[in-house]
């Protein structure tokens, strides 16, 4: 059986998409699930979300990528990079504001959109499942994220906006998916910030039913200051927060990516 290897992707900002992965991966580590999460995104919130102290840490995915470029047969680029969190924790490849440079790392090497593909390629069977939170952008570390996924995750914020710049990212995928990854679907989409007394957030919901029937998450992550305060603190809020509605709704989410 194949390690699922999921990309949190949405070139849109604020849409939820580093909450998703922390705590979405953290509900599945407390699942027992062997989980690797890779963040892609420089602004490294993911890697604060678990109390990673930026300033030091040693590796990031800009220099698994230098090395894997620079010697193509290390295996075990990745693998050093990873910081193992601990019992009912993901394993985590953080990132600094130093990821902000891969694009211009990867642009001129041979083979460029499956340098990631290939440095995963070695640990896959290390885990159960791998998450990587995408920058939001559409580049070659995008593509890079694409070309390396089976499957997408797509948080999708209940705003008036939420639709906004989707088809792009679906040529994007559709793109992909014909000259790079054949395999590459999305998979779940995820309503986040989601109001149930909001006539709006209905709406957004039926509208993305009809643009993905049968992809989009029974499990809706509310609107919950228990989710914004989390990361604060450095750690996911199903840890902190154990009882409130966004930590209910994320343990949900992954029992209902797990079945799926």
């Amino acid at each position: 059986m194949s390690v699922p290897v999921w990309g949190v992707v949405n070139q849109k900002g604020g849409v939820g998409k580093t909450t998703t992965s922390v705590n979405l991966a953290a509900s599945l580590s407390q699942d027992g699930q062997r989980v690797l999460l890779i963040d892609a995104d420089p602004q490294g919130n993911t890697t604060t979300g678990f109390g990673v102290d930026k300033i030091k840490v040693k590796s990031t995915l800009y220099d698994v990528f230098r090395q894997v470029i620079e010697d193509p047969d290390d295996t075990e680029a990745l693998k050093r990079a990873v910081i193992r969190l601990g019992e009912g924790l993901p394993d985590l490849l953080p990132a600094t504001l130093d990821v902000a440079g891969s694009d211009a790392l990867l642009l001129s090497a041979v083979g460029k959109e499956m340098i990631l593909r290939d440095a995963l390629e070695p640990i896959l069977r290390d885990y159960d499942v791998v998450m990587i939170d995408a920058p939001p952008s559409l580049g070659i570390l995008t593509i890079n994220i694409l070309a390396a996924s089976d499957e997408l995750i797509v948080p999708m914020q209940c705003e008036f906006y939420a639709l906004e710049g989707l088809s792009h990212l679906m040529k994007t995928i559709e793109m992909v998916r014909r000259r790079i990854n054949p395999r590459l679907k999305v998979g779940h989409v995820i309503l986040t910030m989601f109001d149930s007394r909001s006539r709006l957030s209905h709406q957004v919901a039926a509208e993305l039913e009809q643009h993905f029937p049968g992809r989009v998450a029974k499990s809706v992550i509310p609107r919950n200051v228990r989710l914004s305060e989390a990361p604060g603190f450095g750690r996911p809020a199903i840890h902190i927060y154990p009882s409130s509605r966004g930590s209910a709704a994320y343990r949900a989410l992954a029992k209902e990516l797990m079945e799926r």
